[in-house]
């Protein structure tokens, strides 16, 4: 199966099952490097770092293109007109919509954090092992 991985998963110790073949965002990075540098912990900054050197050396991650821009305010307004606040969640909605122009499913550790749009895009939590 083909899909795009969720930080949530990245941050994880597992990895995805050998029958995933996984992607991810670039707003991924973003996210992984933003919790580098808000490390108060030496020793916790070194394992995020080390987290983050993985993750760029195994993935080519998938760009912000304009397509994936479109989708994104439109699972943002889809969010406000449903009273949630798209503000607190928009790099889960960029992942989402990235997600969604590649055609495959958004894995996830947080499934709850799509609900609201869960019609919407294809939200799942990784298969049993």
């Amino acid at each position: 199966m083909r899909a795009l991985l969720d930080t949530s998963l990245l941050i994880g110790e597992l990895p995805p099952p050998d029958d995933v073949e996984a992607a991810i965002s670039v707003v991924s990075i973003t996210e992984l490097h933003f919790g580098v540098l808000v490390a108060d912990d030496d020793d916790e900054r070194a394992r995020r770092t080390a987290r983050l050197a993985v993750v760029e050396a195994t993935f080519d991650p998938l760009p912000v293109s304009v397509e994936v821009a479109r989708i994104w305010g439109r699972l943002a307004a889809a969010v406000t007109r449903r009273g949630g606040n798209p503000r607190r969640r928009q790099v889960d909605l960029a992942i989402a919509a990235t997600a969604q122009v590649e055609g495959v499913p958004l894995l996830t550790e947080n499934v709850a954090d799509f609900q609201i749009i869960g019609d919407l895009i294809d939200a799942r939590s990784l298969p049993d092992r």
